[in-house]
């Protein structure tokens, strides 16, 4: 016969009470059908566990396995536990890898309603750009991403938003003066920094500025450090620049159409923990 869970509950309750009647009251049983599980414990041990004609004196071994039965039990009720919570979606790790410009403007909504609702799900973040946005969905070192991605085999994928390329400057900038009418001819005097967004722009006004760059900076950190000090001016997405950069402003292209699209990608869902399809869909319906 194999021990059971059963067998250890049982076992455990009757030490806890001191009486047949008692623990089966607890564990929602008859005496007799405590006292006949308790029988069938000792005959696969093969000893007595309590003192004979006494259910409140455990003999020495029964001490030892009690001991044992305790410490099973409370592993188990936890793993049962963590088990119902991750078919909950209230456990688990949702892995986002996403570009600086979502982490910075629509993530921070999402994971605060998402934590409320979801208060033992860990969180990892992490941000860098579309290409290792890529890799790292595809390496299964991340569960969600968010950044600007093509139609990948064996990721589903879907639009989050899309925003226009404009001016990013400081606001004390020339250009800013006259923001209502800014077009390419406007833009071609001032330096301009470079950055890893530019190849999404195809208007052709645009090429030779680029093309007549001095200065690249792929990171939205150090670019945005460099516009704040005066050294240039870029081109970026208007919500990659994030509201606590009060010193820049974003300047519409009057002349420009040029836009890029944040995408969601995750594994198909229904390969997904429960809490991270969780995480999904508050996304889709954000």
């Amino acid at each position: 016969m194999v021990i059971k869970i059963e067998m250890l509950r049982c076992f455990h309750s009757v030490v806890d009470h001191g009486n047949l009647a008692q623990a089966a009251e607890a564990l929602g049983r008859t005496p007799s059908a405590v006292s006949m599980m308790l029988k069938q414990f000792e005959d696969h041990i093969g000893a007595p566990l309590f003192e004979k004609g006494r259910k409140a004196r455990l003999t020495a071994l029964g001490q030892m396995i009690h001991a044992e039965a305790r410490r099973e039990l409370v592993h188990f009720d936890k793993s049962v536990t963590m088990i119902d919570a991750l078919a909950r979606s209230q456990a688990g790790l949702v892995r986002l890898a996403v570009t600086p410009s979502a982490a910075n403007t629509v993530l921070p909504a999402v994971i605060s309603r998402f934590a409320s609702n979801h208060p033992g799900v860990r969180i990892d973040l992490r941000d860098m750009d579309s290409t290792a946005v890529l890799h790292a969905m595809q390496s299964d070192q991340a569960d969600i991403g968010i950044a600007t991605l093509p139609d990948t085999a064996g990721l589903q994928r879907w639009p989050l938003f899309a925003d226009h390329f404009g001016v990013v400057c400081r606001a004390d900038h020339p250009l800013a003066k006259d923001w209502n009418n800014l077009t390419w001819a406007d833009f071609v005097a001032h330096r301009f920094i470079a950055n890893g967004l530019c190849h999404m722009i195809k208007d052709a006004q645009f090429a030779p500025i680029l093309a007549a760059s001095l200065m690249t900076v792929p990171t939205t950190v150090s670019l945005l450090a460099l516009v704040n000090a005066g050294v240039g001016v870029t081109l970026l997405p208007e919500r990659a620049l994030p509201p606590t950069y009060r010193d820049l402003v974003f300047l519409p292209l009057k002349d420009s159409t040029a836009q890029r699209q944040v995408d969601v990608v995750t594994q198909p869902l229904p390969q997904l923990s429960p809490a991270v399809q969780a995480f999904a869909k508050l996304l889709q319906d954000c």
